[in-house]
């Protein structure tokens, strides 16, 4: 990932120096293990506890030669033993390392340390973004504004109607998040095709304890890329809804309507042409790696086939999708919650568009006050949409309404007057938690 979409908290866990450290400390818990069952000394395990390290650098030299990442990185950290031990070749405790267990066994089970500990940033991440919404909500989520629908102008809403409905939406990839997490925190010992050859299902649990995993109850030589694909395929979801907030912010943003704005910083550049330009770029950058992600997620889904009890194909498309994703959703986040607590609210310019159309808005009241007053739907509808005709030829929806024949016969003054009360029409308007059953 290049560093432009980088966050620091995932750079923690999916840097090559972070990878191999997990690396690292699943061999380490595996001799443990194997100590505390007494198949290795223990004086040996402590010295591999001790003495076990790697530098990228010498990794990479093994490589060259190995041709394999995970071999070299074996033989590296077996060189710091034997070589920071002070043992000779015949006698060094780091012929444990890497002992009765395949690739697999480490680099599956680390990945479950990392994806666990990734899903986790991202509820960090994630609760901020709610927290932001919440503020928003809280402070302006009582202006009414004008709802749409196919970006046409339908009735009045609240601002705080949208901040519940953002607010809902990531609550429910919280959720998915969290029953993700469980599901990816699981690793495997159980040998180049699963049947325990050489680790005893007991001691794979032991080992697995140690990093905080479950076993895998059923793994081949690799743990089955269903569970991955559904983290990938979670955090799509979570992409999706972050960008259905970025378009609302940036159609709210458009200049004709603009009754928000992405906070603009003194000496900031809009357009290297119009000096006048303030664009949503924010927003628009959630929206472009939006579509990564889910890019990302569908090329996880095609690895979760495999054949027999595994190949490769997984492999290299892993080393980019998994931390890619990974630090894209967590930037979009992070970006996302930068918006929303900085973003500018235009109370006026919410009034002013939504009184654009006059009291059209209320026509479904005119409406449903005369089918509850006895009139059919059919009849009910065409009293209110004549009405309305009357108003796009120029004259007033209210005063119309006030004057037709079938309402009079049927409404009273009061009815009518209830009928294009915006407090009425949004009494039921949403409030956040802590400000339920207030006003």
């Amino acid at each position: 990932m290049i560093d432009r979409y980088t966050t620091p908290a995932m750079g923690a866990i999916w840097s090559r120096e972070a990878k191999y450290q997990t690396w690292l400390d699943v061999e380490v818990a595996i001799c443990d293990a194997y100590a505390e069952a007494g198949v290795i000394p223990a004086q040996d395990a402590e010295a591999i506890r001790k003495h076990a390290a790697f530098t990228l650098e010498r990794c990479d030299e093994l490589e060259l030669e190995t041709r394999h990442d995970l071999m070299a990185f074996v033989r590296c950290v077996s060189e710091n033993i034997t070589q920071k031990g002070g043992f000779s070749q015949e006698n060094t405790p780091a012929r444990w390392v890497h002992f009765g267990v395949t690739s697999y066994d480490c680099i599956d089970t680390a990945l479950g340390v990392m994806m666990r500990d990734s899903v986790q940033v991202l509820l960090d991440s994630l609760a901020k973004t709610k927290g932001a919404i919440e503020n928003l909500w809280r402070e302006h989520g009582h202006h009414p504004c004008i709802g749409r629908t196919h970006g046409i102008h339908a009735e009045p809403i609240t601002f705080g109607h949208k901040c519940q409905g953002w607010w809902e939406e990531l609550s429910r990839s919280e959720a998915r998040l969290k029953a993700a997490k469980e599901e990816i925190a699981v690793g495997k010992i159980s040998g180049p095709v699963g049947i325990h050859a050489h680790v005893a299902p007991d001691l794979e649990a032991r080992i697995c304890a140690k990093l905080g995993l479950r076993p895998d109850p059923s793994s081949t030589q690799i743990v089955a890329r269903d569970r991955h694909a559904n983290v990938l395929t979670t955090m799509a979801v979570l992409a999706g809804s972050l960008e259905r907030i970025a378009t609302e912010l940036r159609n709210l943003q458009r200049t004709e309507i603009l009754e928000v704005q992405e906070e603009f910083a003194k000496g900031q550049t809009g357009s290297s042409a119009m000096p006048h330009k303030r664009n949503p770029w924010n927003s628009e950058t959630v929206c472009g790696l939006s579509r990564l992600v889910r890019a990302n997620a569908h090329a996880m889904l095609e690895s979760v086939m495999t054949w027999h009890e595994r190949d490769l194909t997984n492999s290299s498309l892993e080393r980019i999708v998994l931390p890619d994703t990974f630090y894209l959703v967590d930037f979009m986040l992070n970006r996302m919650t930068r918006i929303l607590s900085g973003l500018v609210i235009m109370p006026e310019n919410m009034l002013r568009n939504m009184r654009q159309m006059g009291d059209l808005v209320f026509s479904e009241h005119v409406m449903v006050a005369l089918i509850h007053a006895g009139m059919s739907r059919e009849a009910a509808y065409k009293v209110a949409q004549r009405n309305a005709a009357k108003t796009w030829e120029g004259a007033d929806f209210k005063t119309s309404v006030s004057q037709d024949e079938d309402v009079v016969a049927r409404l009273s003054k009061e009815q009518v007057e209830e009928i294009f009360d915006l407090k009425h029409h949004l009494r039921h308007s949403p409030l956040p938690e802590g400000e339920r059953g207030r006003g």
